[in-house]
């Protein structure tokens, strides 16, 4: 018997082709995951946007709200208190809001990885007290993270709408 679940397939984009640097395949995989998961917020409507499908209460605007944050700790220097807070966003943003936040927040920080020629230096960020982690290590736990949470994205894009893909 046929399913009756709506799927809205969309074309699958495959990893990004990369130089041969570890620098280059780093940051291009990480681009490539940042992109994913902007694409699973879009064409979304409150509030399902907003709407937790899962008990623990993750939403598609919280995560791409949280990975905001994360990209801000981690490449330009923000504390965050409450992470947990994080995964919810203010009532008052709108998802255009919330998208064009994140993507101004990866600009600022592509604009900081541009600088790093040295995957084993520091990340220039400034956080007195704290110090920095390598270039390969915020690269690595950046791919970590936002593919983590692309996974979770894709999976809530789903049962909203029936939507699949990358």
């Amino acid at each position: 018997m046929p399913s009756t679940t709506r799927h809205n397939r969309r074309s699958d984009t495959p990893p990004p082709r990369t130089g041969s640097s570890e620098m280059e395949v780093l940051r291009a995989f990480l681009d490539y995951l940042r992109t994913s998961i902007a694409a699973k917020v879009d064409g979304v409507p409150e509030p399902q946007v907003r709407t937790a499908a899962v008990p623990s209460g993750t939403n598609l605007l919280g995560l791409l709200n949280h990975l905001t944050f994360v990209e801000r700790s981690m490449f330009l220097g923000d504390d965050v208190t409450d992470w947990q807070a994080t995964f919810q966003a203010a009532s008052a943003d709108s998802v255009a809001d919330i998208v064009a936040r994140y993507r101004e927040t990866v600009e600022r920080a592509n604009d900081i990885l541009d600088g790093c020629t040295d995957l084993g230096a520091t990340v220039p960020r400034p956080r007195p007290g704290r110090p920095a982690p390598s270039v390969r290590w915020a690269l690595t736990h950046m791919i970590e993270e936002t593919g983590r949470h692309a996974g979770h994205a894709d999976i809530l894009r789903e049962l909203i709408d029936g939507s699949t893909g990358r």
